[in-house]
């Protein structure tokens, strides 16, 4: 089977991520192939190939849409919609897993409606890949949804929610569930594994042995967060004043800015470490004995994934990081940190109370990627 994955990241990498894990979860005797249009993302990923439109991001006022490179933003639409259908012409995918739309990325009707068109004459079927929880519409809530509905309903095979419907549905964030036709499933939550040993292969390179502490501080992307880094450091140098054996690792996330980044290198010490990001940020949640953190998908499914005792700052330009928070807070030693808790003293005393809690283990469904692609094969199973 030839399978396409469209995902467009616009702010951050989570979504990426977790499209990408989902790519990987199918049986090797598919052709995957990642259609990409925005910032350039390096991949190692034999499995996976990737198809790069000409690249589209946020301003930095997160307000429109802007080319990557330098050139007229209509200009880059037609390159990206050409090609796009082009593709798709040569291509003939059997299936097209959409990351988002129609309850996102309303910027990209342009080359997506298009796609969809021309994919419904050549008898491929398309999924939606829809996160948790939806970011709320503060205006156009109904025509919003009424416009979600009908072209899901209409291009459309299935919607793959990833999430636990024990934990959080649909419902919570879209009103208009019940128009849907389009068979819907929930896949669980979608996170991957730490590798074998990842934990004592980590702390030995950083020279910890098991009475020492470790803490991870992130900022996913680093689009936002500065101030959690900033506090962070603040209140680990009160904690560990005078103290040995606890190492503080930061990653600032790649979008962070250069300056930014640059002046929280500053910090750099014998037990402060600073670095923009790996690739293998989940083996560091499981060598670590605290992770600080924002609650995007991505780090809160990885902190259910190793059980490490979690301190996350939820994103508070709208609900979604800190609706997640509050949902699974309650399956371990995860604590959401107001901006009171940010105070030096006050996250110093939080974090050495954490560092002391036990890793936990939850009963979350996780397989997310694996139940997504089983759902996509059975459909073109004969």
């Amino acid at each position: 089977m030839k399978i396409c994955y469209y995902c467009q990241h616009v702010l951050g990498i989570g979504h990426f991520h977790r499209s990408l894990e989902i790519c990987r979860a199918f049986d090797s005797h598919h052709q995957v192939t990642m259609i990409v249009g925005g910032p350039q993302i390096s991949l190692d990923e034999p499995s996976v190939s990737i198809h790069q439109l000409p690249g589209l991001k946020m301003d930095a006022e997160f307000s429109m849409l802007t080319p990557c490179d330098d050139l007229p933003l209509e200009e880059v639409k037609e390159q990206r919609r050409e090609q796009l259908l082009s593709f798709a012409r040569e291509y003939q995918p059997d299936c097209l897993i959409v990351e988002l739309y129609p309850f996102g990325r309303k910027n990209f009707r342009f080359e997506l409606d298009p796609l969809l068109a021309l994919l419904s004459e050549q008898n491929c079927s398309v999924f939606c890949s829809l996160r948790d929880i939806l970011v709320e519409k503060k205006e156009g809530r109904e025509k919003f949804e009424q416009r979600a509905v009908t072209t899901l309903n209409r291009f459309f095979d299935g919607l793959l929610i990833h999430a636990d419907p024990d934990l959080v549905t649909l419902e919570k964030t879209f009103g208009k569930t019940d128009a849907i036709t389009a068979d819907v499933h929930y896949t669980g939550f979608i996170s991957p594994q730490p590798r074998s040993e990842a934990r004592d292969k980590i702390r030995k390179k950083i020279n910890l042995d098991d009475r020492d502490r470790l803490i991870v501080a992130s900022i996913g992307s680093g689009s936002v967060g500065l101030e959690l880094m900033e506090a962070t450091i603040r209140g680990f140098n009160r904690m560990v004043a005078g103290r040995k054996g606890t190492i503080l690792q930061l990653f600032t996330g790649p979008y962070l800015a250069e300056s930014s980044y640059q002046e929280l290198c500053k910090n750099r010490s014998q037990q402060i470490r600073v670095e923009r990001f790996s690739s293998h940020f989940i083996d560091w949640l499981a060598a670590a004995d605290l992770s600080i953190s924002m609650a995007g998908y991505n780090t809160c499914m990885n902190v259910l994934a190793t059980g490490v005792p979690s301190l996350m700052y939820p994103f508070d330009q709208n609900r979604e990081q800190r609706m997640r928070v509050t949902r699974i807070g309650s399956s371990g030693n995860i604590r959401l940190l107001e901006k009171d808790d940010l105070l030096p003293e006050a996250l110093a005393r939080t974090m050495e109370t954490m560092l002391d809690r036990p890793r936990f283990t939850s009963s979350i469904k996780l397989d997310g990627a694996a139940r997504t692609a089983a759902i996509i094969e059975n459909h073109h199973r004969p």
